[in-house]
């Protein structure tokens, strides 16, 4: 390709509406603009970065046994009502009524349709394991997109569907699957990681995220560098204590102490001169079986996510004013676990403690001294906070550590979450009717674009794998008047695409700065500048973007130069 005849229509300067790194190159790279908000078309150069990405996607899932297919974006509403999510999935699923005053959605994912699918086609054990797959756009209403392609509402995923007969065969699928996804991200030159995760409003029973490593990553990583337990910090466990009743000799009398206006843990500890650690936060909150109190120590952060697991809710919130006075009879920030009559959960870090500041349950008022053994009755200990850094592994005598990342792939075990709501069966070997056992397995397709690039940058631009980049390679004359620097720009160029290498040659007559600053920005792993030494003494530069070496080589060989240094790289 010539750079004279594609539309790259780079920028300058940084474009104000871009917060994160991806966003920003990609907009300044010309491979994406805005159409409104979370919506984008992709341009040439970001549609070849596209294409290659969904190219090795397609090879490792075919390599797997998965086949290809294409299931509709306009979903009916009765599949969502048949499983049960058409009222609980949120405001993101986009929701309209047809012309004939049908109700339909836009598809955030496709477990319903293709569990109808399958249901009318498969009806023996004899046609299973069967797993399927699409590449597809996907619709979420976001209630805030951002970060460009990083959380569109209008997206491109690959979205796959495993079908077992049993727990057994459902397993061996997502281990296959687990496996391609590996190949899929150690292809496209990623540093990922795999890591434990919540299932969310998808279900089923078990997932895992896939996660690249990158600073810039809006998710938290927990893993032991010890046994390689690694989880994101909805789902990281903490290694359970021992629970050691106490003798109650250390403790001490309650004592009752004034703290007008001291609602935070910042400020409680601050104007009573002790650790946060010696605070117990006292959170009410409102579930489906009715208000509940949850309790952590103050340097700890409540976990929504594993406080609805342990108490098995599909649905909690922090309790609103009105809730918090009836249960406390005080106002927010003064609350504490003395006193009250509805259940209470306490976070393990608690157990064996004593001594501790906690809410009077009264207006400006703090209690010292209480012991969770003596002056309340607690209902049950859970781990329900976050990890932090140097937390015990649950899995080992290790310790955690925090890190950050992108996740760009999901996968989980469904179980039969929706082929019984849906009525998917089989007849097994003896003609019995069982249900299917199904998985899911996720890949943003753009989203792992992006993350390729919050992972690997400058400050000059984009700095592309080989696998993905939009060109391996770019051709530089710095002068496309002179004869003998185009001549030899060409021979070049025609060589590296009878080898098959994906090269552009940047025939503009611009300043050679500008070319180089371009190639950088866009980031092709390789540019190949074909200057004064060429006529002058046959040679000419080949840089890697990379590491910014730079070889000098004879123009005959630059071909095989450049397909040797792309082997090396890819």
């Amino acid at each position: 390709m010539r750079y004279s005849q594609l539309l790259i229509p780079t920028l300058r300067e940084d474009p104000a509406e871009a917060e994160v790194v991806s966003h920003r190159l990609m907009l300044r790279a010309g491979m994406i603009r805005k159409l409104a908000a979370g919506i984008y078309s992709t341009l040439p150069l970001g549609e070849r970065v596209i294409q290659k990405t969904r190219k090795i996607i397609q090879e490792e899932m075919n390599r797997a046994g998965a086949q290809e297919l294409t299931l509709p974006f306009v979903q009916p509403a009765e599949l969502w009502k048949e499983s049960g999510r058409w009222d609980v999935y949120g405001k993101e699923l986009l929701r309209f009524i047809d012309r004939g005053n049908r109700e339909f959605c836009l598809g955030p994912t496709h477990e319903e349709v293709i569990t109808d699918l399958v249901k009318g086609v498969v009806t023996s054990y004899r046609q299973l394991p069967l797993i399927l797959y699409q590449i597809h756009i996907k619709f979420r209403d976001e209630v805030r997109p951002r970060f460009g392609i990083m959380r569109a509402r209008e997206f491109l995923m690959k979205d796959a569907y495993s079908f077992d007969a049993d727990e057994k065969a459902a397993a061996q699928s997502y281990q296959k699957m687990h496996d391609a996804y590996s190949r899929i991200f150690t292809r496209l030159g990623l540093t990922f990681r795999a890591v434990e995760a919540d299932t969310g409003p998808i279900g089923g029973s078990f997932s895992h995220e896939f996660m690249v490593l990158a600073d810039t990553g809006e998710d938290l990583i927990v893993n032991c560098n010890v046994c390689g337990y690694a989880a994101n910090t909805e789902k990281a466990a903490i290694r359970t204590p021992e629970i050691v009743p106490q003798d109650g000799k250390s403790w001490k009398e309650i004592q009752r102490v004034a703290t007008p206006g001291m609602r935070t843990v910042e400020e409680v500890t601050g104007y009573l001169q002790v650790s946060p650690r010696d605070l117990i936060k006292t959170l009410i909150f409102t579930g489906s079986d009715g208000p509940f109190a949850a309790l952590v120590r103050g340097d700890h952060e409540i976990n929504e996510i594993k406080l609805r697991n342990a108490l098995g809710c599909d649905h909690i919130e922090l309790a609103d004013e009105p809730v918090i006075e009836e249960q406390t009879r005080a106002p927010r920030g003064f609350a504490g676990p003395i006193g009250l009559s509805i259940p209470v959960i306490a976070d393990f870090g608690l157990a064996g403690g004593s001594n501790f500041v906690t809410g009077g349950n009264e207006k400006d008022v703090h209690l010292l001294k209480v012991n969770p053994e003596r002056d309340f009755k607690i209902t049950r200990y859970a781990d329900i906070r976050s990890a932090a850094q140097g937390d015990p592994c649950p899995r080992c005598d290790g310790s955690l550590s925090i890190s950050r990342g992108i996740e760009v792939g999901h996968i989980f075990k469904l179980g039969t979450k929706y082929s019984t709501a849906m009525a998917a069966t089989y007849l097994d070997q003896q003609g019995r009717e069982q249900y299917l056992v199904m998985g899911c397995y996720g890949i943003g397709v753009g989203r792992t674009v992006a993350a390729a690039i919050e992972q690997s940058h400058d400050k000059d631009g984009i700095i592309f794998h080989p696998a993905i980049a939009p060109f391996a390679a770019v051709v530089a004359p710095v002068n496309v008047k002179d004869r003998q620097q185009m001549e030899a720009a060409e021979a070049i160029y025609a060589g590296l695409m009878q080898k098959g290498i994906d090269v552009l040659l940047d025939d503009r007559d611009e300043r050679p700065g500008i070319k180089f600053k371009d190639a950088d920005l866009i980031g092709i792993p390789l540019r190949i500048t074909v200057g004064a030494k060429a006529a002058r003494e046959g040679t000419v530069d080949i840089k890697s973007r990379k590491t910014g070496e730079v070889q000098l080589v004879n123009i005959s060989d630059a071909v095989h130069t450049v397909e040797e240094t792309l082997n090396k790289i890819g």
